[in-house]
């Protein structure tokens, strides 16, 4: 579990406007909230912050006004278009504390190749010590038949995590390759009978 350090600096103006001049001077304005406390608005160096969200679930020390706070991304707002960061809410973490976190899901092993691997999931919501985040969870499919699927209480788990997803959500699925090749080929044939020119 990754933690980055990164200085803030407490926002005294907001609106639109003055989230656009922060923007322009390479700031994301961000707003630390949780633990009952009152919501603190604060911004953040874009690059910087760029940076340390590479990595999934990052715990982010905030340091401003003379005080560090341990946080977590909860909510990242991206340009639709240039994907500039626009702004952040991060939630207050304490060591020790379980939170719920979406993690995302890596695949090992070969399976069937007459089968198309599909996706249903590409993260599983779990629950995690904060300070104990895993970067991914592992997905065994050595083997895995065309026509199967694996569930997400087939994902191995670290200690200390438990999922919060239902166990029985479909998490990939193993198509059959040779199936809808054939389903394929006798849709095909009546189209081209159609198209041939009838015989003199």
């Amino acid at each position: 579990m990754a933690e980055v350090s990164i200085n803030g600096t407490t926002r005294t103006e907001f609106g639109k406007g003055a989230s656009r001049r922060a923007r322009r001077d390479g700031l994301v304005p961000a707003v630390i909230y949780g633990h009952g406390a009152e919501p603190v608005h604060i911004t953040l160096n874009a690059r910087d912050l760029g940076n340390a969200l590479k990595e999934s679930n990052v715990l982010l020390n905030i340091t401003f006004d003379g005080k560090t706070e341990l946080t977590l991304p909860k909510s990242v707002v991206k340009h639709p278009l240039k994907q500039n960061l626009e702004h952040i809410d991060l939630v207050l973490v304490r060591r020790g504390e379980k939170v719920t976190v979406q993690v995302p899901i890596h695949t090992e092993g070969k399976h069937d190749p007459d089968g198309i691997l599909e996706h249903v999931h590409n993260t599983l919501e779990v629950e995690a010590e904060a300070t104990a985040i895993p970067k991914f969870l592992v997905l065994d499919i050595e083997g895995m038949k065309a026509g199967t699927f694996k569930l997400a209480s087939d994902v191995i788990l670290p200690a200390g995590v438990t999922l919060v997803i239902d166990p029985t959500a479909t998490v990939v699925h193993l198509s059959e390759r040779r199936a809808a090749s054939a389903d394929e080929t006798a849709a095909a044939a009546p189209a081209a009978d159609a198209a041939a020119p009838a015989a003199e």
